[in-house]
């Protein structure tokens, strides 16, 4: 995989290490451009959905998300140059609206609360992660290098878990964010198969109706077709 093969992913996580480097070293920077839904509401500064996105609290934050987005980003932007007509935009449609999908629960809310402050591209990577998902359900991850589980089980795992911390709010991370860049990721990307390739539902179904708990490292029935044509 080189950078002629999904140019997108790697100017995004570009973008990402530089706006963040640039949030670490100057706070006036962050102050401006950090998710903060009080000044968003009252001085319409909007274009903190995005800016926030691209900013992550320490570098072991910005590591993770881009660790992510760099494995399953790749496959995506790949997947969706094969699927879509324009499929290079269409993924760059899904980031930039995930963010501000992501962050749309928080804002309202918060929009009150003058001390609510949150940054990360955690939701865009969720919608990336998901959407990626639906392509490819049973594909073998290993977290941590020995956790062997399908795609589509990490997903539930996922989702129950978000759910749950975010009710707690025992922590500083925004899982509402991961939650909703999650299931807009899905809901997207099932939107567009269903105006422009509705050919792929079979496969879809076919892939879904053949499950492995812990993955499987052949690839599912829909990039054979996208891939091979059968």
């Amino acid at each position: 995989m080189n950078f002629t093969d999904a140019p997108i992913t790697f100017l995004l996580i570009a973008a990402n290490v530089l706006f963040s480097i640039a949030g670490f070293y100057n706070a006036g920077f962050l102050t401006k451009t950090i998710g903060w839904p009080y000044y968003s509401k009252r001085n319409k500064e909007y274009y903190r959905f995005i800016s926030s996105g691209f900013l992550h609290a320490d570098w072991m934050h910005l590591f993770f998300n881009m660790f992510t987005l760099f494995f399953f980003g790749q496959n995506l932007e790949i997947i969706f140059n094969l699927c879509f007509t324009g499929g290079a935009y269409l993924y760059l449609l899904l980031y930039f609206a995930g963010l501000m999908a992501a962050d749309l629960p928080s804002y309202f809310k918060h929009q009150n609360d003058q001390n609510y402050r949150s940054l990360g591209a955690s939701g865009a990577v969720s919608a990336v992660v998901f959407a990626s998902i639906l392509f490819d359900p049973w594909s073998q991850l290993a977290l941590y290098g020995f956790i062997k589980m399908s795609a589509l089980i990490f997903a539930v795992i996922y989702v129950v878990y978000c759910i749950y911390m975010g009710k707690q709010n025992q922590d500083n991370v925004n899982h509402d964010a991961h939650l909703w860049g999650s299931v807009f990721g899905l809901a997207f990307t099932l939107l567009l198969v269903g105006v422009f390739r509705s050919d792929l539902f079979p496969y879809i179904l076919q892939d879904l109706q053949n499950p492995s708990l812990t993955g499987r490292r052949e690839i599912g029935a829909v990039l054979q077709y996208l891939v091979f044509g059968k």
